[in-house]
């Protein structure tokens, strides 16, 4: 089931965004506590991220320079978060992560609006971000250190309010951002957290392959069948934590 869930994430991740809200709930289902499924997750995320982002390597010609500046957003964010996480105690992590969920479930939901917003963009307003978007990535990097759920979905907002250009194109940005917030984010972890490494395993070689299947046939599913499954996996992860 674990295994499922990260093809499923992977997928999701690489076409859409928000693929912790469907391992996250799956970790808790089988046992996990919210903070050790969450440090779990982020680390089986991340070969995910990155072969999906392999998988968009020809949208990302001629944007070394956008990947870099922001990436250096993400992974000062990232480490905030992760920070933030491991800091606080567990009971912490428990009360929030409920809003975090409804949070990126609205995410989820505004994605079609967020797209069209993106789409209209005549083009985009040159390689180097503006700094609020430098600002707002080391934010959305701080996010996703900490839980990460709709991560993809916010960065393709802001991407489109603030960068413009083709869907296609700041979808492989995106895709390396995220990518690079887990992977930041995995390595505080591995340092100062305890993840289920079995569970680590089986989500890893479950979103790598998520992660191909997304790059090569993902976009051709309907985002709306996607954000469906989301929401309602959403829903339930909200509900179990609410009432345990």
């Amino acid at each position: 089931m674990v295994f499922v869930a990260g093809i499923a994430a992977g997928t999701i991740n690489t076409v859409v965004g928000s693929g912790t809200l469907i391992t996250f709930p799956v970790l808790l289902s089988v046992g996990l506590s919210p903070l050790t499924a969450n440090v779990t997750n982020t680390l089986g995320l991340v070969p995910g991220s990155f072969v999906g982002a392999y998988g968009y390597r020809d949208r990302l010609i001629g944007q070394r320079r956008l990947v870099l500046w922001l990436g250096s957003a993400s992974l000062i964010g990232a480490v905030a978060g992760a920070t933030l996480l491991l800091a606080l105690p567990a009971g912490a992590f428990k009360a929030i992560v409920p809003v975090l969920i409804a949070l990126s479930l609205v995410l989820v939901v505004a994605g079609p609006a967020l797209n069209r917003r993106l789409a209209a963009r005549r083009g985009p307003r040159g390689d180097t971000p503006s700094r609020t978007l430098w600002g707002a990535t080391v934010g959305a990097g701080a996010y996703g250190g900490y839980f990460g759920a709709a991560q993809g979905v916010l960065l393709m907002g802001l991407l489109g309010a603030l960068h413009g250009g083709d869907i296609q194109r700041n979808n492989a940005v995106k895709n390396l951002l995220t990518g690079t917030a887990n992977m930041v984010a995995a390595v505080v972890f591995v340092i100062l957290a305890r993840p289920d490494w079995w569970c680590v395993a089986l989500i890893a070689s479950g979103s790598t392959l998520g992660g191909l299947l997304g790059a090569r046939i993902g976009q051709r599913l309907r985002p709306s069948v996607l954000r469906a499954t989301i929401v309602v996996v959403g829903l339930v992860a909200i509900v179990k934590l609410l009432a345990s």
